[in-house]
This record gives structure tokens, C-alpha cells and sequence, in this order.
């Protein structure tokens, strides 16, 4: 009876690449000392080998690590702020430090970190965060991910993402449905939307949600102003200044997470513009501090600690055959930043 086939080594990877195992070692753990056009070979070739170190074995001959990884987009952003405190939470509990790392939205950096993290002898990964629309933007990480599931990694994302793992999935789509459904029940039909970029998932999602509600007031998105802009409180601002600009007529703005909202709060407060005496303004997430702006924001509410808690609870468990999806609520909050369509 033949012998199983051995996982590729460390060493296997270096002479595959004709290079030595210092080398090869520091390529794939993303240290300085390699060009990164031999960084990228030797990366390739591991991919193709299916080399990934065993977390299991590296832990017994290096010692316990207890390590979980969290990638996130924007670390200053209070929604991964607060779904890292859930990630902490349960992790301080089950007696594990956490390594948080900022992708910075970008699939290559998202790709190095999880390269860095499993050289780090990380037993667990959460991907938080928005997916890519397009599978192939992630492909690599997959199967970087799904070789790191192999060897006994853990691994659980946030999100709609490309990549075969447990996810928790937040109710993008119903949330850009209620943000737009309370403006269109206080009258309003001339709306402005800002939204992030239209790679990301969580945008794809929101948007389709603003758009399903427009059509049941028989409208659809071609009929209301759509601004892509990054997601961030200045690609807020920077998307309110143009959308007011140019379509002056606007009675309601909504942002498609509360950090644009705030961005677009303090454009118009800037231009002299009444919220929400002259533009009602609705935000998505509810971050902590929306409640304590001036004028408080409406937005919609997503459990986003709870979802760092269930990404963590979920990677901890023992692999199952089958992908585990669990989806979350959501809640309209009504505040300040909304009211009535002026007349």
C-alpha cells in the first residue's frame, strides 16, 4: 500500500524556488530582507505547493501562542472598533490574545496580512469587513485560507465575502432598505445617495437595499443621484459637497455607513444647510457615537459587537462539514437628522 504523500516543507518551497530556506522563510513571513519581486516567487510557489505551516506543530515546538488574528479595512472606524471589542471580548474569555491588522480595503495588503498572521503562528483568523464583488479579488487569500483550514487553522469572516469559511453576515441589504423607506415614508422622493466603493460587497448589498425600497414607491436608483466615494467621514463630506452642488433640489442624503454621515453632517452644517429642517440625513450601523451628534443621527442599527462576539464563537468551534452562515438583525433608530419632506 503506497504511503500518504507528506505536506510540502519549508524546505521543499526553497528549492522549488531556488532559494535558500532563510529566504524563503522571510518571503512568506512578509520580513524585510527580500525583494519583492523573489518575495512574490517564492509566495507563487508555495501557493502551488500547497505549503502552509502546521499551526499545531509550530505551537507544540514554539509554545502555546493562543493568538487570534483580526483583519479589518479602517482601523479608526468606529464600526470595526466596536466589532473588535466583541472579538476581544470573547477571546479574553477563552484565553487568547488578539493580533488586529488594517487592510486598508485593499485585497493585496487584505492577502499579506493573512500571510503574516499565519507565519505568526495565529491559530484563528476573522476576515471583518466587507468582501470584494468580484471572486477572483480574493481567490489567492482563499486558498491561502482554505490550506490554513487544512493544516488545523480556524478561520471565520464578517461579511459577504469569496472565501470558504463560517461566516457571520450582517443584514446589509434590509438596512439600505429601512434607511431608505423611513425618508420615502416622510415624503420624500428627492434623495441623494453616497455610497462607498462599488467593489465592496457591503455596498453592493446597502445599495440594492435603497434600491428595492425605491421600487415599491415606484422608483428605481437610475431615478435618484448615486455617489461613489470612499468610505470614510471625508469621503462623505467630499460627496455631500458635490451632490448639493449639483443637484440642489435634494430634500434627503443617505450615507451608506454613519461615518460618511458624519462627513456629510459637517458639510452641510458648513453651507448653512438645516438638518433636517431643509435635508434629512440617515446613516447605517448605529457606531456609538451617532446618538451624541448634533443633530443626533437616524440610522440603522446592526449588532456589530455581537458580531465580533459570533465570528470569534464560531471559528473556536470544532470544523464542521459544512460552512455555518449566521445572519444578523437589524433596527431602524429614529433621530434628529430626519423629518418631513419640506413642502
Amino acid at each position: 500500500m503506497p504511503k500518504p504523500r507528506s505536506a510540502p516543507r519549508l524546505a521543499d518551497v526553497a528549492a522549488r524556488a531556488s532559494v535558500s530556506i532563510a529566504t524563503a522563510s522571510r518571503a512568506l513571513a512578509g520580513r524585510e530582507g527580500v525583494s519583492e519581486t523573489v518575495a512574490a516567487h517564492v509566495r507563487e510557489v508555495a501557493l502551488r505547493m500547497g505549503y502552509v505551516a502546521n499551526v499545531h506543530a509550530r505551537t507544540l515546538a514554539g509554545g502555546a501562542t493562543s493568538t487570534v488574528g483580526l483583519i479589518v479595512h479602517e482601523i479608526g472606524d468606529p464600526y470595526f472598533s466596536e466589532i473588535a471589542s466583541g472579538v476581544i471580548g470573547v477571546a479574553a474569555e477563552r484565553g487568547f490574545s488578539v493580533q488586529i491588522c488594517h487592510s486598508g480595503r485593499d485585497p493585496r495588503n487584505e492577502l499579506h496580512q493573512v500571510r503574516t498572521l499565519i507565519a505568526h503562528r495565529t491559530d484563528a483568523i476573522i476576515v471583518a469587513g466587507s468582501g470584494y464583488t468580484e471572486p477572483a479579488m480574493q481567490a489567492e487569500s482563499n486558498a491561502v485560507l482554505s490550506a490554513f483550514q487544512e493544516s488545523g487553522g480556524r478561520v471565520a469572516v464578517i461579511g459577504r465575502h469569496h472565501l470558504a469559511a463560517d461566516a457571520v453576515r450582517p443584514a446589509n441589504e434590509a438596512a439600505g432598505a429601512a434607511a431608505a423607506a423611513h425618508l420615502l415614508e416622510l415624503g420624500h422622493r428627492r434623495i441623494g445617495v453616497i455610497a462607498g466603493p462599488p467593489i465592496l460587497t457591503t455596498v453592493a448589498d446597502r445599495l440594492a437595499g435603497v434600491g428595492r425600497s425605491l421600487a415599491a414607491h415606484g422608483l428605481t436608483l437610475d431615478d435618484v443621484p448615486v455617489l461613489h466615494t470612499d468610505f470614510t467621514r471625508n469621503g462623505g463630506a467630499s460627496g455631500a459637497e458635490r451632490l448639493v452642488a449639483e443637484h440642489p433640489d435634494l430634500t434627503a442624503l443617505i450615507a451608506l455607513n454613519d461615518l460618511m454621515a458624519i462627513g456629510v453632517l459637517s458639510t452641510l452644517r458648513a453651507r448653512g444647510i438645516a438638518v433636517p429642517g431643509q435635508v434629512s440625513v440617515a446613516g447605517i450601523d448605529d457606531v456609538a457615537v451617532a446618538a451624541d451628534l448634533a443633530p443626533s443621527l437616524t440610522t440603522v442599527r446592526l449588532p456589530m459587537t455581537e458580531m465580533g462576539e459570533l465570528a470569534l464563537t464560531m471559528a473556536l468551534k470544532p470544523p464542521s462539514a459544512r460552512r455555518r452562515r449566521k445572519n444578523t438583525g437589524h433596527e431602524l433608530i429614529v433621530r434628529d437628522s430626519t423629518g418631513p419632506a419640506p413642502r
